[in-house]
């Protein structure tokens, strides 16, 4: 290994090339590979690096990092709704095996393996005795994933197509000042309450759709306004019409866009009003995990009532 001419400094990363400059941060002397541009001056790639590090990210307004890109997590929702929905056309589009495996199904069905598409209202017991039949679990049985599977499912192109306008037309404006991890919390909590009120209030049935989601980023933006000290009067025309379109359309699931909107309503209060400083994530966390626990404690009360 070869070193730098008698008399001079030897570069601190390398000690075998002369270091004829100095980090502007540091002021240890460096050689030219080492140089990284700075403001004023040059540093060397430690500084640089710790540099980085200490800058502050730009913070949201309720907490965690702003998004960069606020339509993005929109997006990746509206595909996950879209590539469901294919699914479903794809296999048989309203005969699909999938409807009453990823819609809401309250109490299972009897399949017909020989008629695609044929359901049969039937206990598991009774399925058993049909030579074609195959039973598939409800959420008696325990198919509890339909609390979620069916907030992302559709099946006439005209639920997806308003459902995925709504979702495009909120989503963003909510990411930008809720943050992405927030904003996907507010949607998905939104999506499983509207469920779980649909469990516990509807009829036997197949429920499917976004709407209780889309009616959560609602609530979610009701609790904004109002923290911001906003005007209601701003949403008023909207929470009106869907208020008319839920209870006046013939097979809209009011308990689904209510459940929805009271579970936006809380989340997002949760994560408006949770004090600031070093906690309120965790405070946060902790309000966010409470509504959890008593939508599942709801869930479990409905099962065994139903039994």
């Amino acid at each position: 290994m070869s070193t730098p001419p008698p008399g001079t400094t030897a570069c601190y990363r390398h000690p075998d090339r002369e270091g004829n400059i100095r980090c502007q941060r540091c002021e240890r002397p460096i050689c030219p590979s080492c140089m990284r541009e700075a403001s004023v001056g040059f540093q060397c790639p430690t500084c640089v690096a710790e540099g980085a590090r200490s800058v502050r990210q730009p913070t949201a307004a309720y907490g965690g990092r702003r998004s960069a890109n606020p339509m993005l997590t929109t997006l990746v929702l509206v595909g996950i709704n879209v590539a469901t929905w294919l699914a479903v056309v794809a296999t048989g589009w309203r005969d699909s095996a999938l409807i009453p495996r990823l819609a809401l199904v309250r109490s299972g069905l009897c399949e017909s393996i020989g008629t695609p598409g044929a359901f049969y209202r039937a206990t598991e017991q009774v399925c058993a005795t049909i030579p074609d039949g195959r039973f598939v679990p409800g959420m008696e049985q325990g198919a509890y994933w339909q609390l979620l599977t069916s907030a992302f499912m559709h099946v006439e192109i005209w639920h997806i197509a308003v459902n995925m306008l709504s979702l495009v037309a909120l989503g963003p404006q909510l990411e930008a000042i809720l943050g992405r991890a927030r904003f996907l919390v507010v949607y998905l909590v939104s999506g499983l309450a509207g469920s779980v009120v649909v469990y516990l209030l509807a009829d036997a049935g197949f429920t499917v759709g976004a709407s209780g989601a889309i009616f959560g980023l609602l609530g979610a933006l009701v609790v904004i306004i109002h923290k911001a000290g906003g005007s209601l009067n701003q949403i008023g025309g909207l929470l009106l019409l869907n208020a008319v379109i839920t209870f006046t359309v013939p097979n809209v699931s009011w308990q689904g866009h209510l459940g929805g909107f009271l579970g936006g309503l809380v989340t997002a209060a949760i994560l408006a009003y949770a004090p600031r400083g070093p906690r309120r994530t965790a405070v946060q966390a902790a309000g966010v995990a409470g509504v959890l626990l008593v939508l599942g404690l709801l869930v479990a009360l409905r099962t065994v009532t139903l039994a």
